[in-house]
C-alpha cells in the first residue's frame, strides 16, 4: 500500500502516532467484544429463517438483480468458484489489518479516524445482528443458490449446531462488504496518487464474492453501505494542510517602488 506523499497528505503523516500497545489492547477488546456480542445473537434459527424468506421476498418485490445471477457466472468454472471461495476466506480480516497498520505507520491521523468508523459500523452492524437475526441465502432453500463453499471448498464455516466460534445467523449487515468500502474509501481520502481510485475495485470484488457464493443478500450491502454513509456523517476526516502560498508580486509593480526611491534619491 505504497502511495507518494504530496503536500495535501501532511495532515495525515506528521500527527501524534497513537501509542502502539495501547491501540493493540484496543483493538483486540473491540474485537473480543464483537465476537462475544455475535454470540448472543445465536439460538434464533426460527426467527433467523423467517427474516430470510422476508428479505428475499422484498429484494423480488423491489426488483433488485437475483443473487442466483451472479452465482450461476462463477459455477460457470470450478476455478473461479474456488477463487471466490478462498477470496471469501482469506482477504477479509488481513486486509482491513493492513489497512489500518499502514494507516497507523504512514498516516496517524487518518488511522485513528477509519478505526472510530470501523468501530462505528462494527457496532452498528452487532445491533443489527442481535435484534434482527438473518440466515444467508446459501442456507434458504427453494432459491436454487447453493453453498459454494461447502460443494467446491473453502469453507470457513462448520455445520450451525456445530459451530460455536461464528454467528451464521448475522448476514446482516455485511461487514465484509462494509470493511471493504471502508478501506477504498480511507485509502482515497489518505492518498493522492493517480491510481488510488483503483482502491473501489476491492469493496466491488467483495460484493460480487459475497453475493455470488450466497453468503450474502444484495440488501446486506446496502444497509452496510447506509451505516457506513451514516458514520463517515459524524466521524470525518482530518482535513488536509495546503501548504504556505508565497504571494509573487507582479515584476512591473515590483520595479516601480525601486524607481521612486530611485528619483527620490537624487
Amino acid at each position: 500500500m505504497n502511495a507518494r506523499t504530496e503536500p495535501g497528505e501532511e495532515a495525515g503523516a506528521t500527527a501524534a502516532r497513537p501509542r502502539i500497545v495501547r491501540e493493540l489492547l484496543l483493538v483486540a477488546g473491540l474485537f473480543l467484544v464483537y465476537k462475544f456480542g455475535r454470540q448472543l445473537a445465536t439460538g434464533h434459527t426460527g426467527e433467523a429463517f423467517r427474516n430470510a424468506h422476508h428479505v428475499w421476498d422484498f429484494e423480488r418485490w423491489a426488483r433488485l438483480p437475483s443473487e442466483l445471477d451472479v452465482q450461476d457466472v462463477l459455477l460457470h468454472s470450478d476455478t473461479l468458484v474456488k477463487a471466490a471461495n478462498t477470496y471469501y476466506a482469506t482477504v477479509h480480516f488481513p486486509a482491513t489489518l493492513a489497512f489500518l497498520v499502514w494507516l497507523y505507520l504512514r498516516r496517524p491521523a487518518h488511522y485513528v479516524w477509519a478505526r472510530r468508523v470501523l468501530a462505528a459500523v462494527t457496532g452498528a452492524a452487532l445491533v443489527g445482528h442481535l435484534f434482527f437475526p438473518l440466515a444467508p441465502p446459501r442456507m434458504l432453500s427453494g432459491t436454487g443458490l447453493i453453498d459454494t463453499a461447502r460443494v467446491y471448498g473453502p469453507s470457513v464455516y462448520g455445520p450451525p449446531q456445530t459451530d460455536h466460534l461464528s454467528n451464521q445467523f448475522a448476514a446482516m449487515p455485511s461487514l465484509h462488504f462494509g470493511w471493504a468500502l471502508m478501506l477504498a474509501i480511507g485509502m482515497i481520502v489518505a492518498t493522492r496518487s493517480r491510481w488510488r481510485w483503483l482502491w473501489l475495485l476491492h469493496p466491488a470484488l467483495t460484493l460480487l464474492v459475497i453475493v455470488g457464493t450466497a453468503n450474502h443478500y444484495w440488501l446486506d450491502a446496502i444497509v452496510a453501505g447506509a451505516l457506513l454513509g451514516l458514520a463517515l456523517t459524524f466521524l470525518r476526516p482530518p482535513a488536509a494542510r495546503t501548504p504556505d502560498v508565497v504571494p509573487v508580486v507582479p515584476q512591473r509593480q515590483a520595479e516601480e517602488p525601486a524607481k521612486e526611491l530611485v528619483g527620490a534619491a537624487r
